[in-house]
């Protein structure tokens, strides 16, 4: 008696346990379905989960370098620009200087053509002063403040920075944000060195009578333009190569996230259709047990009788 009192405990038991298993794994099943989500603990897969937690990281600390990225890549096509419409206006200095160098432009020509020198000086000016979309100068380096200042005299000074900021874009790689105004104004002239600030006031007191023959000193600063122009042209070929180089790595970055993405998905993303025909299966089994166990629990040993 005691024996079959065990056997039908054991049967209960085991019949509960068997769809409590089958219930919880359904429950699961609809809560993936639901929510497309594989796991919903960690302990459902704890190395999926660990992974899956290290590739959130890895996402976090992309989008910091995306971040930076873009303000670099803005900044630096902000000096590009900048440097651009710079050496247009030495272009126009230079073709000025042409004019005044003929003998054919008298003293009242030679004072129109330092006007438009000197306009030319202040809108250099401007554009050496120009701030990135944060309101920092581009060719300030580290400095907040104004990259060149204009003193007693007209004397304008760099009192920006000796150096520029760097900042990370990726995988330990950095960039500077761009380039100090030295490296943009400044060059030399048969030997000296100077500035296109200093130069384009020398230039105009000289066309306007500071210098003995006016067209010879226009012609002799010809080489000045072009080696202040050669300046600038080459600074912006620098901001192009670091232009190109943030490109490159963000080429890289987006292929990394691409892969992180499929990972991330593989891991946590739940498969509908082999999610659903898994409930589908589960909740038949479920429903055929729980009707196998209603219709054993009914007998009784008369009813075999």
């Amino acid at each position: 008696m005691i024996a079959a009192q065990n056997s039908t405990s054991s049967f209960y038991q085991n019949s509960l346990d068997q769809m409590t298993r089958l219930r919880n794994s359904a429950e699961r099943l609809q809560t993936q379905v639901a929510t497309g989500e594989k796991l919903a603990r960690g302990s459902d897969d704890p190395v999926a989960s660990s992974r899956l937690r290290a590739l959130a990281r890895e996402d976090r600390m992309a989008a910091i370098d995306e971040t930076n990225a873009n303000a670099a890549s803005t900044g630096l096509q902000s000096a590009s620009t900048a440097l651009e419409d710079m050496t247009d206006l030495l272009i126009r200095a230079r073709e000025l200087a042409v004019q005044a160098g003929s003998d054919t432009t008298g003293p009242d020509g030679r004072e129109a053509i330092a006007t438009e020198i000197d306009e030319l000086r202040a809108s250099l000016l401007g554009l050496a002063n120009m701030q990135d979309a944060s309101g920092r100068p581009l060719f300030g380096g580290q400095s907040a403040a104004p990259a060149f200042v204009e003193g007693a005299g007209g004397v304008i000074s760099y009192v920006g920075s000796a150096t520029t900021d760097t900042v990370e874009i990726g995988l330990g790689v950095s960039v500077e944000r761009g380039v100090t105004g030295p490296n943009v104004v400044n060059f030399s002239n048969d030997g000296a060195a100077t500035d296109a600030f200093a130069f384009l006031a020398s230039f105009a007191a000289d066309i306007r009578g500071a210098a003995a023959d006016p067209a010879a000193a226009a012609r002799d600063a010809l080489s000045g333009f072009d080696a202040s122009i050669d300046t600038a042209s080459r600074t912006q070929t620098v901001l192009g190569a670091r232009l190109a180089w943030i490109d490159t790595v963000q080429f890289g970055a987006i292929a990394r996230d691409e892969t992180r993405a499929e990972e991330q998905s593989e891991l946590g993303d739940t498969d509908l259709a082999e999610a659903i025909t898994q409930l589908q299966q589960t909740l038949t089994v479920l429903e055929a047990s729980q009707a196998s166990f209603a219709r054993l629990t009914n007998l009784s040993l008369f009813d075999s009788i």
